[in-house]
């Protein structure tokens, strides 16, 4: 499977803005939680800040989103986990209601009481949750749906290495085969679950391999390459829409911020993030496009500012949102 130079310009295009927005909230995370609240002797204040409570980046994971996202239709669904901007952001979920979730306005996906593992836009079919895991049956349950209806559509579910240990990742593969369900499993590797590397955690080298032990195909995609996931992810989508059944893919990606924003990453080696970096996958897909005469300075510099110019804008909209009125706080949930 060949990708288009549409499909191409698209999938760099969103990648920059992807890396702009995760630069971005890394920098307004820390508001007010700065080092001088510290040095007063205050404890740093996760409820606190701009963004309150935690913040989970995807920076140099772009190219799994933007390949898996770039074949899905609106109505195809994608299910995620607490580490999920990427994903939210190429399936189209607006940047200015994500924001101001994220920041716990009023304006925000689900009025500011989500937060960012809880990003929920029923308009673009996107879901995540901070649970490790647990998209991956809810993506079954999508995809069970379409078949029982009849709708063509695909679910697709991304999760991290370290959710490929749990046991809702194997009930779930089970009975995606076992049913033939339109769902692809897009497992990101990117060597950590927390702080623990996937050698200390997982008997196998690649969790693509598991997919044999269901009687579904399984493919590994060894470097964090845009065009590569490209081919992957379309040949499992379209596998899914034939109903022909689901397909499991592990992706090599990397984490170029820790776990979390304020994670010390003392268990990483001294330099990795630098040597990781020599293999941004955006800066690998614009050297490609460069070559095929796709790309040139201009353009590259244009994809930039247009980038930032989306994420200030957002971020300006999400700063000037109402917070929602404490009256709101029995709203919309679950009562007896």
């Amino acid at each position: 499977m060949q990708a288009s130079n549409e499909q191409l310009l698209w999938m760099y295009r969103r990648m920059q803005l992807i890396r702009q927005y995760e630069d971005t909230l890394a920098m307004v995370y820390f508001e007010g939680k700065l080092p001088p609240q510290i040095q007063k002797g205050l404890a740093f204040d996760i409820g606190g800040g701009t963004i309150p409570g935690e913040m989970h980046l995807s920076a140099g994971q772009e190219a799994a989103a933007v390949a898996t996202c770039v074949h899905l239709k609106k109505e195809d669904s994608v299910w995620g986990t607490h580490r999920a901007h990427h994903f939210a952001i190429a399936k189209g979920v607006p940047l200015d209601a994500l924001t101001a979730e994220m920041l716990g306005k009023v304006d925000g996906l689900s009025r500011g009481k989500g937060g960012h593992m809880h990003l929920y836009d029923v308009a673009n079919n996107f879901v995540c949750n901070g649970i490790v895991g647990a998209g991956i049956p809810h993506a079954c349950g999508a995809a069970l749906a379409a078949k029982m209806k009849g709708t063509g559509s695909v679910a697709v579910a991304e999760f991290g290495d370290g959710a490929a240990n749990e046991g809702s990742f194997h009930e779930s593969l089970n009975l995606a085969s076992l049913w033939r369900l339109p769902v692809v499993f897009v497992c990101q590797d990117n060597n950590y679950g927390i702080s623990v590397p996937k050698k200390a955690s997982t008997a196998i080298e690649s969790h693509a391999d598991r997919a044999a032990g269901y009687g579904i195909p399984g493919v590994r995609v060894l470097e964090n390459d845009a065009v590569a996931m490209f081919t992957a992810a379309g040949e499992a989508i379209e596998r899914a829409r034939r109903g022909e059944g689901p397909t499991l893919i592990e992706m090599k990606v990397d984490r170029y911020y820790g776990h979390f924003q304020g994670d010390p990453e003392g268990y990483r080696p001294k330099g990795e993030v630098r040597a990781l970096k020599a293999g941004d996958p955006i800066l690998r897909l614009e050297r490609q496009l460069t070559e095929q005469g796709l790309l040139d300075a201009a353009a590259v510099a244009a994809a930039k500012a247009e980038a930032k110019q989306q994420v200030d804008a957002a971020m300006t909209y999400a700063r000037n949102s109402p917070y929602p009125e404490a009256a709101e706080a029995f709203m919309h949930v679950f009562a007896e």
